[in-house]
């Protein structure tokens, strides 16, 4: 797991405006920079320490970036580190902070477009921060490109500070070309291109520092974003009580596909029992009814061909959370099934919809929206980009600025349900605004049912009646904590056999 990161994720327009208050409420300028450059010579320092290395280049651009880097090298040359500093901006055009920045710099600067990477342990990239708003110029791209092509032939090492240059500091994009960085240093906060791909793949090991910004500038800034945590859900998270019993903890239902599509359905419904629903009973046709029964055991197994057997197994109020989708099969049969789960009722009841639960409504996604709107307890979707793609068109179809996390939010919009948008960095959006970013996972969650199996988790904490969005959060750092757990060689069955531990963890950490 990577190291443990504040909460809130800003946009880079919500940092500055968190910079501006700072300085506004007496806190000098040049302190917050005069921080932040110790923060980057300690990562620095760290490397070279591990490295054996002595000889520093630091790239500095023309902004507040560059003169954190004109700082931290003062700073490493008092360390009695070897340094050399090059500017890609002429020194008599800098202004402000960074002009000053730089006026203490006691050595020759060289020109960051001919400057030579030769005999270096490691360069600093301070070119450009998580203000960058447009596609670097020729001569940046040339120089970034060119650090790249040294990082990789030489083995050295690149630290970034902020974001790596080229990386769009808000969605994660990157603006032509982007310093590939073994370790960034950002400050007070994780923006969201650090946590969005590819920006993430760019960023090597994150940092974030405290510098001296006030916390109370969060007060104003409406934070909606967050980093997919335990802090973020931990206090929602249902653990069993003494005086408990298995009603108690929810009942969920979840959807069988034919005889030749059960197993799908059986890992979602393994898995809502291991992440803490008191029953679980698996709807089978009729025809598929043999081979559920056959292979499961904790779980129960009830007939219910099509959308009239579905309903006649949903009569019965105390199942509370339904999951359907692994393995239905792409149908207007399957639209109608979906289309019962989510029926107005009496009672509250929760939904989980994935695979081919959305794929049906592809033609048609404003019918399944009409039915998410209305459906009688929250809903979770949890499209992989393809389904994303097919059944969120209109958010897809734009000139590729928005990020993941944009696309996320305005599918919760439109269909009034929490997104779950899956992936390498896994956006989980609701409709009220708020969303979450996965800040890690990895990559043997590639693998046949793992997206059923989180299925079965989300539907196994909806049962147990936590909060959709937060419900959809939890359920995605579980099921790749699991993942984490287990590691190479991983294939589905092993994240529901790692849940166990992952609760272990968890009720360790509530219990301190």
């Amino acid at each position: 797991m990577p190291s443990a990161f504040p909460l809130e994720i800003l946009t880079t327009d919500q940092m500055a405006r968190a910079d501006r208050l700072t300085i506004e409420s007496g806190v000098p300028a040049m302190s917050l920079m005069e921080s932040a450059a110790v923060a980057i010579a300690r990562a620095t320092s760290q490397i070279l320490q591990r490295t054996s290395g002595r000889r520093v280049l630091v790239l500095c651009g023309p902004g507040n970036n560059g003169g954190d880097g004109f700082v931290a090298a003062r700073l490493l040359r008092a360390q009695r580190y070897k340094v050399r500093v090059a500017s890609l901006t002429p020194l008599d055009q800098l202004r402000g902070d960074a002009a000053q920045a730089a006026a203490a710099w006691p050595c020759p600067v060289s020109s960051a477009l001919e400057c030579s990477f030769d005999g270096i342990d490691l360069a600093i990239d301070a070119l450009f921060g998580t203000g960058l708003a447009r596609d670097l110029d020729s001569n940046a791209s040339a120089l970034v490109r060119r650090l790249n092509r040294w990082r990789r032939e030489s083995g050295q090492n690149v630290v970034a500070v902020d974001i790596p240059s080229g990386v769009d500091g808000t969605t994660g994009a990157v603006r032509g070309a982007a310093v590939e960085a073994d370790a960034t240093v950002t400050f007070f906060r994780v923006k969201t291109g650090h946590l969005l791909l590819p920006g993430r793949l760019h960023c090597g090991a994150l940092t974030c520092a405290h510098i001296g910004i006030r916390p109370s500038a969060l007060d104003s800034l409406a934070v909606e974003t967050f980093v997919n945590m335990p802090q973020l859900w931990r206090a929602a998270l249902p653990l069993p009580q003494v005086d408990g019993h298995k009603y108690s903890r929810g009942h969920a239902l979840v959807v069988s596909g034919g005889a030749s599509f059960t197993g799908a359905a059986r890992l979602s419904a393994a898995a809502a029992l291991r992440a803490g629903a008191g029953l679980v009973t698996l709807a089978s046709p009729i025809e598929a009814l043999a081979v559920n029964a056959s292979a499961l055991t904790s779980v129960m197994v009830r007939p219910a061909d099509g959308a009239k057997g579905l309903a006649k197994v949903l009569s019965d109020e105390r199942k509370n959370a339904v999951a359907i989708g692994p393995g239905l099969g792409v149908s207007e049969e399957s639209c109608a099934q979906v289309e019962t789960a989510l029926a107005p009722q009496a009672y509250r009841r929760a939904a989980v919809l994935d695979a081919d639960a959305l794929s049906s409504f592809a033609g048609d996604p404003e019918r399944l929206w009409r039915a998410t709107r209305a459906a009688p307890g929250p809903v979770v979707m949890t499209p992989h980009a393809g389904e994303f793609a097919r059944l969120f068109a209109a958010c897809e179809s734009d000139c590729g600025c928005r990020s993941k996390l944009d696309k996320a939010r305005e599918a919760a919009r439109a269909s009034g349900a929490v997104v779950l948008f899956k992936g390498a960095d896994t956006v989980v959006a609701a409709p009220d605004g708020r969303a979450s970013i996965l800040p890690y996972a990895t990559p043997w969650l590639a693998t046949a049912g793992s997206g059923d199996v989180l299925t079965g988790v989300i539907a196994g904490l909806l049962a147990q009646r936590m909060d959709g969005f937060l419900a959809a959060s939890c359920a995605a750092w579980m099921h790749a904590r699991a993942a984490e757990i287990f590691g190479p060689g991983l294939i589905a069955d092993d994240i529901i056999a790692a849940l166990p531990q992952v609760w272990r963890e968890l009720c360790a950490a509530q219990q301190k």
